[in-house]
């Protein structure tokens, strides 16, 4: 997964703490300077530790300079639903700013599960499915906080994403092994469904151009060469699903 550094963040303006619904919560929205037309819409989720958007920052502009619209919201994983109407908010807010147009989910860490769920199950969103999934350093055996079940007990059960599930998870992750990214890879495989599989050399924070600061006790951005080469692959690869949903 080489790096494309051809698109420079300077070239992306930020739009901060836009409410996205009745809960109140807030987004980043991440766009290019002076690109024509409508965007092609990403929805990226943070992971399990309370409204973290902030952490995806690095990951959302360099994203956003390869010509996308990335919205990052806020969601509570300690909320008594889980954070599922956090996240279904954020998507409703998504797809109304798409307007139609090609409109990717994807996730890291906790939020991985809960955009391949929504894939699952269309249900949940009255039918409507992303035009692909991305999934960075998930774990796909845990209940979806967007549904409530597993991807891979929902993929036993005979269902189908429907759309071009794409996964990327650092060979050395020690938080959550890759292991997990390839037992979905097979399950997607074996329902006949469209997936891709890289491994970068990097770790759990790597996958998001960051890295985790135990003082912090949160990932910050980092200069690291293996995160940045995996940071610029995955928004490639975001850009790739948002073209045509193969990547």
């Amino acid at each position: 997964m080489a790096p494309d550094m051809g698109m420079a963040d300077a070239a992306v303006e930020t739009e901060r703490g836009l409410v996205y619904g009745p809960g109140g919560k807030r987004l980043d929205a991440y766009r290019p300077v002076d690109v024509p037309g409508p965007l092609p819409v990403v929805l990226l989720w943070h992971g399990i530790g309370p409204d973290e958007r902030d952490i995806l920052e690095p990951l959302a502009r360099a994203a956003a300079g390869r010509g996308l619209l990335v919205l990052v919201p806020d969601w509570r994983s300690d909320a008594a639903d889980g954070g599922r109407a956090h996240l279904l908010e954020s998507l409703a807010f998504a797809r109304e700013e798409a307007d139609g147009r090609p409109c990717v989910l994807a996730g890291w860490s906790a939020g991985a599960g809960a955009a391949l769920g929504v894939a699952l199950r269309p249900e949940s969103t009255d039918g409507w499915r992303p035009r692909a999934v991305v999934g960075l350093a998930g774990h796909y055996g845990l209940p979806a906080r967007t549904t409530g079940t597993a991807p891979l007990a929902d993929l036993a059960a005979g269902r189908d994403p429907g759309v071009p599930v794409h996964l990327v998870h650092g060979s050395g992750d020690s938080v959550l092994a890759a292991r997990h990214s390839h037992d979905l890879a097979e399950a997607l495989r074996a329902a006949g469904a469209t997936v891709t599989l890289q491994e970068p050399e990097t770790d759990h924070a790597g996958v998001i151009m960051t890295e985790y600061d135990p003082a912090a006790d949160r990932c910050v951005p980092t200069a690291a060469e293996h995160a940045v080469r995996a940071g610029w692959g995955v928004a490639g690869l975001l850009a790739g699903a948002a073209g045509d949903g193969s990547a």
